[in-house]
């Protein structure tokens, strides 16, 4: 295995004290925005961005919502970006912003990266974007994932994060026989059907499973981040009725963190799905190679069964998504039809297309060679560092906390309610409804985020990008209402 680094540190990542401060931010009055403050902030997407709304409205009429992606739909309504580079986004009426949302994770090497962009260029010059047949790039990219994740022994490339894990499920059950999957309650795996289960919050079970037939969730289980014993009583009582397929995390915690983790808390469910034999699975569609080379399971120290990819294994381009793990596992995903074979059906049309493998093998060898993880950890370390002392400044309830580039900035606790309690819904409404203003007032001075909760930093942040962001961050706490 090549020699690793990691972004994240433990050193200044205290679980238990992000932990107490999240649950108190659940357990006191919310302190959003003053409205004349938050009126001022609305009164820039009407005056600033009128074409995003023309636009938005336009499109209402054949989009639903006006958007195809679920992080475009912001509140008070959704921007129309015209123009990136490198740590930047431009709408369609010239206004720049610091791009913290990252297009969900991806563009860890800055948007638009000219190096990638020209390999990619090469590829569609002289071969076009998809032939249907096999391309050297489809080896490549799988020989320098293993190179850095020797874990994932085989690869497959697919179209999605969303198809890695549907994919993950119907191999996992293929190899062991056996039905139950089990899930951290709050995570985030895609939208495919058996997933849509225990979304955002601990709890949910099928509530957002809307249009989808019961049968479809009977064998989805969920646990509460962090409790151990939780997850070992459900594998328990499956391997009474047969066993338990597989287990799926996020390695730093569901929702990329959002409900963090304790460090030893992945190695204890590895022994457990040892002891109970099931497989686990990583969901590294985040972390792959944003944490480090090694991804999440690298930094922890885990060998995972099977190892779910997305966003960066195309580097930002199109179909970016794909499985892989030990060889006796994976090789149930052969390609090509034959009778009488064992196998976990799996396909796709555009998935390996050259273009989607080119991208990623580059991105991939060029996040190796400038260290991109390095640097865009750094400044998640200085965003964050700086976030909380203005928090302490102003003396708010807020929560700021990173693993590496992977920066959360928790201001409602919207995804942190704990929904056994009487007027949980509500609450959890509510404090989204917060959540969403506060992400419009961080746009408003001039810095795009997820959903106004969470900030992904790339290599070409810098530290004045960072103090820019911070005073923006400030003016902001200052509009915050009193007690």
């Amino acid at each position: 295995m090549a020699n690793q680094e990691y972004a994240i540190s433990a050193k200044h990542f205290n679980t238990e004290e992000i932990l107490k401060k999240l649950d108190n931010l659940v357990n006191i009055p919310m302190r959003p925005l003053k409205k004349n403050a938050m009126q001022e902030y609305l009164n820039y997407y009407e005056k600033k961005c009128v074409k995003s709304k023309e636009l938005n409205e336009k499109a209402k009429k054949l989009i639903p919502g006006g958007v195809q992606h679920n992080l475009a739909f912001n509140y008070p309504f959704p921007l129309c970006i015209e123009k990136t580079k490198d740590a930047y986004l431009w709408d369609v009426d010239g206004n720049r912003y610091i791009d913290f949302l990252q297009a969900g994770g991806p563009t860890l090497l800055g948007n638009n990266y000219a190096p990638l962009r020209e390999k990619v260029f090469e590829v569609v010059t002289e071969c076009g974007p998809v032939t249907g047949l096999f391309h050297e790039y489809e080896y490549k990219l799988a020989e320098i994932i293993n190179q850095y994740m020797p874990a994932v022994e085989m690869f497959r490339s697919l179209g999605t994060g969303t198809e890695s894990n549907m994919v993950a499920i119907r191999l996992a059950r293929t190899f062991t026989g056996n039905k139950k999957i089990i899930k951290v309650g709050g995570a985030y795996h895609g939208w495919s059907d058996q997933l849509l289960f225990g979304l955002h919050v601990p709890g949910t079970g099928s509530m957002e499973a809307v249009g989808i037939p019961r049968g479809c969730l009977k064998d989805t289980q969920e646990f509460h981040p962090n409790d151990i014993e939780a997850l070992e009583k459900l594998l328990k009582k499956n391997k009474e009725k047969g066993g338990t397929a597989c287990v799926l995390l996020e390695p730093v915690g569901p929702e990329s963190g959002t409900r963090p983790i304790y460090k030893d808390f992945n190695k204890q469910v590895r022994e457990l799905c040892t002891q109970y034999d099931s497989l686990l699975v990583f969901d590294e569609v985040v972390t792959g190679f944003r944490l480090g080379m090694g991804g999440g399971q690298g930094y922890f120290k885990i060998i995972p069964d099977i190892t779910t990819f997305g966003k960066i294994v195309a580097g930002g381009y199109p179909m970016a998504g794909g499985i892989g793990g030990r060889a006796d596992i994976i090789k149930y995903l052969a390609a090509g039809v034959e009778t009488g074979k064992k196998r976990a059906y799996c396909g796709g049309t555009l998935s390996a297309n050259p273009l989607s493998c080119a991208a990623g093998y580059w991105a991939i060898r060029y996040i190796a060679e400038t260290k991109a993880y390095l640097q865009a950890g750094k400044m998640g370390d200085l965003l964050t560092k700086g976030l909380s002392s203005l928090i302490e400044q102003y003396k708010l309830p807020y929560v700021a906390y990173n693993q590496a580039s992977l920066v959360h900035l928790e201001s409602s606790g919207a995804m942190l309610v704990d929904i056994t309690q009487p007027g949980a819904l509500k609450q959890a409404f509510e404090r989204k409804q917060m959540m969403e203003e506060m992400g419009a007032a961080y746009t408003a001075n001039g810095m795009i985020t997820i959903g106004g909760s969470r900030i992904y930093t790339n290599m070409m942040d810098t530290k004045e990008i960072i103090e820019t962001a911070l005073e923006g961050f400030d003016s902001i706490f200052q509009n915050v209402r009193k007690r």
